[in-house]
């Protein structure tokens, strides 16, 4: 009788270190599978993560596109942002820049970082920046406040199904991340 307890008990052991096991592996994956199913439905849209150069396209002046600027701030962000310009058209093929503002409100040092998103997300792959402060950290003494440009165009082989594009960036306090 004592066997059978303890061979249901090594049972329900191997069960439940499997199962840990297939968590861990798919907490593991779920980044990959989330960068897949984004990929595939068009959500979450990601620019590029470095400066392109400057190529000279042919500027399509029959078209406009609209381009709308969003600012958040990730909750433990003590700052001010916002975007000068909150909504433009422009037309494939020509360069832009506009201008965010960013403030520390605290007295103490700082380190942020803007993290930006494109929606639709198919758009992304069309939409080039030269110039942006969401390519680095950014440092900010206390109370100092920035006006950082962002210079892009959007690539006129962009899907004339496209009419708005909205360009979003949340700014994130690393401070202790940079500080370690």
């Amino acid at each position: 009788m004592r066997e059978a307890v303890d061979k249901k008990n090594m049972q329900l052991a191997r069960k439940l270190v499997l199962i840990v096991i297939a968590m861990f592996g798919f907490g593991y994956a779920l980044v990959p599978i989330y960068d897949v199913f984004c990929d595939i439905t068009g959500l979450n849209g990601k620019t590029a993560a470095e400066a392109v150069s400057e190529v000279n396209y042919e500027i399509d002046l029959n078209r406009d596109i609209t381009i709308e600027f969003v600012t958040s701030l990730n909750e433990s962000a003590p700052m001010v942002f916002r975007t000068e310009t909150r909504k433009i058209k422009v037309h494939p093929g020509q360069y832009y820049t506009v201008n965010f503002y960013a403030e520390n409100t605290t007295d103490k040092a700082m380190v942020a970082r803007a993290i930006p998103s494109i929606t639709p997300g198919p758009a992304a792959e069309y939409f080039k920046k030269t110039e942006c402060f969401c390519f680095t950290e950014q440092t900010f003494e206390p109370r100092q406040s920035k006006t950082m440009p962002v210079r892009f165009v959007v690539n006129p082989e962009l899907p004339t199904k496209y009419k708005t594009i909205t360009l979003a960036y949340t700014f994130f306090d690393n401070t202790k991340i940079s500080v370690k």
